[in-house]
């Protein structure tokens, strides 16, 4: 991570979120010829990576695993006012629009990242290791409420459709709240060492104090340590003033300018997005793909930081960290959008569509199944990598072709 541990920030990643959210003023609910659109579209890929590079500089101030909070709930949060939005002002044709968002986050996190997390890392290591007993928790977290949120609807005895009564959308968002508290106090609480990442022989990490402890477990940032089994990095000629053999923190008044800017930056991502979208839905219709997709789009774009993020932790070994963020972010787009809708709801007419219908059950219950394979060992080669991202591909292609 060079750009993060220098002194002081690359002026492109104060420079861009501001231009970016500048411009979003300027082209905010307004139709944009083809030439704009491509300023906006440029102003969205920086503004992205200007996003992940503030998160992980506000992730290795805070340390694992709060760090890998971050990124997830600001994008959640804006991804779910990107949704209330959108389905304000799009009518009937978004009564969907939440369900098939919220879907497209799950699979893209626990498919995509998840896998291309594993494929890099195993890549790097031939043999990606990481802690069963954290992530196996996040994951289960993560099917309990896709199913309480998006499977339950669908047997509902509702005659409109695939969708709750009041009490029951009531209920499911209490306890996706819930669900997604109790997460948070046990990843950051009394189990934190269970969502740090494991030893490089894929052991836990030795009681604080002994001789091992002082080897191989990770840093306050959640890294691996410098061993001679590390393969070295570019990154690693970076400050570190105590010798300690792990780069400095950065200083508490860089940390919350990158806060802050990450902020901005996300709001450029998601309203940028947005300014688009019109674009994208009519390259959709052109297309002849159904209205669905354009979901899919706009969770790739929300979640393309998230992406990069944990492509690049997982390119330094830090696997835990990548699927930290990836269940994490999957965990957070159900237990923070799901309560938010139920709450819109009352202002929004028509019924809230959610459950899933036959294809999409399907493909939830085998990324679950095969999730849960995946996780129990607590390694993965590249076969885990591929297979999810195989998922992913069936999911988007399945979408495109329902």
């Amino acid at each position: 991570m060079p750009a993060l541990l220098r002194p002081r920030m690359s002026d492109w990643t104060i420079v861009v979120p501001v231009l970016a959210v500048l411009l979003l003023l300027v082209t905010w609910n307004r139709e944009l010829p083809g030439p704009l659109v491509a300023v906006v579209a440029a102003f969205l890929a920086g503004a992205v990576l200007a996003a992940v590079h503030h998160a992980e500089v506000v992730a290795h101030k805070v340390g694992e695993p709060y760090g890998s909070l971050v990124l997830a709930v600001a994008v959640t949060v804006i991804e779910v006012a990107l949704i209330v939005t959108l389905m304000i002002s799009g009518g009937d044709k978004t009564q969907a629009l939440a369900r098939d968002t919220v879907f497209a986050a799950v699979m893209i996190t626990c498919n995509g990242i998840l896998g291309l997390s594993l494929l890099l890392g195993a890549l790097r290591r031939r043999v990606a290791v990481f802690n069963p007993e954290g992530t196996g928790g996040a994951l289960a977290t993560v099917a309990t409420l896709a199913t309480l949120s998006l499977v339950v609807p669908t047997f509902t005895t509702s005659k409109t459709g695939p969708e709750f009564s009041p009490a029951q959308l009531a209920f499911a968002a209490v306890a996706s709240l819930a669900l997604y508290g109790l997460f948070v106090m046990v990843q950051t609480g009394r189990h934190r060492d269970y969502f740090l990442p494991v030893t490089s022989d894929g052991s836990l990490p030795a009681p604080a104090g002994s001789v091992a402890a002082s080897r191989s477990l990770p840093d306050s940032d959640g890294g691996v340590p410098a061993s001679a089994d590390r393969v070295p990095d570019s990154a690693d000629s970076v400050p570190d003033s105590d010798g300690d053999g792990h780069a400095d923190p950065p200083s508490t008044r860089t940390a919350v300018t990158s806060l802050v800017l990450l902020v901005v930056a996300l709001v450029a991502v998601v309203g940028d997005a947005k300014t688009v979208s019109p674009t994208i839905e009519a390259g959709v219709a052109a297309a002849n793909l159904p209205q669905a997709f354009v979901g899919v789009i706009i969770a790739l774009l929300v979640l393309l930081p998230e992406t990069l993020a944990a492509a690049r932790a997982a390119r330094r070994d830090r696997v835990q960290i990548s699927l930290n963020l990836a269940l994490g972010s999957a965990m957070a787009s159900i237990g923070l959008t799901i309560p938010a809708i139920a709450l819109a709801s009352i202002w929004l007419d028509g019924p809230l569509l959610l459950g899933l219908g036959g294809t999409q059950l399907t493909l939830l219950a085998l990324t679950v199944v095969t999730g849960v394979l995946t996780v129990v060992p607590g390694r993965a080669t590249v076969l885990q990598g591929g297979v999810h991202l195989v998922l992913l591909a069936a999911f988007v292609f399945l979408a495109a072709s329902p």
